[in-house]
């Protein structure tokens, strides 16, 4: 699914409820990719919102989906992480 660089409540409500699902697996993936090399570099100085834009920027990318996807009750299944 291409994803806009710039996500809004517009482009969000043109969504079926299976492109929310399918976009919201594909930003979590992005973000916890993201998460995932920050912590392993910060360590214990780790905060997310205090991290690079590139992975406060995934975070609310992932998190408009997220939230998208509960306000429609729709069932979300994440892999494990790794």
């Amino acid at each position: 699914m291409l994803i806009p660089d710039r996500l809004n409540a517009r482009w969000i409500a043109t969504l079926g409820d299976d492109e929310v699902v399918a976009a919201e697996a594909q930003l979590y993936t992005d973000f916890r990719k993201r998460d995932a090399a920050e912590r392993s570099r910060a360590g214990a100085r780790y905060v997310l919102l205090q991290g690079p834009a590139t992975l406060v920027t995934a975070w609310h990318r992932w998190g408009l989906l997220n939230n998208e996807a509960r306000a429609r009750q729709l069932v979300l299944r994440h892999p494990p992480v790794e």
